[in-house]
């Protein structure tokens, strides 16, 4: 079975997702602390990117650590908030990444 990059991974289930897959933009980042995907989508497709209660940017980070533990690495995803997003969506964003890292720490 082929390997599937963690990038093309985010790429293509995003993309499938958007109304404007043209505009989603991921970048790949590698450090001490393993992989990051920075992730950036068209303000108005935020919705279907995070889902209800961040179902769904919870479920692609699921896959994306199978993915990446597929491939002997550890993957995380940060979803860049657009500009001039609110300030609840904010608090919603830092939770999440701390849950995120929580649960990273657990692995």
């Amino acid at each position: 079975m082929e390997k599937v990059s963690d990038k093309e991974f985010v790429s293509y289930v995003v993309k499938s997702i958007v109304d404007h897959p043209n505009d989603v933009l991921i970048e790949r980042t590698v450090d001490e602390m393993g992989v990051l995907i920075t992730l950036q989508v068209n303000p108005k497709d935020m919705g279907y990117v995070i889902g209800k209660a961040g179902s769904t940017a919870k479920a692609i980070r699921t896959l994306l650590r199978i993915v990446g533990a597929r491939n002997n690495a550890r993957v995380n995803l940060k979803i860049l908030e657009p500009e001039g997003g609110v300030a609840a969506e904010e608090t919603t964003e830092s939770a999440t990444d701390i849950s995120q890292a929580v649960d990273d720490l657990e692995i």
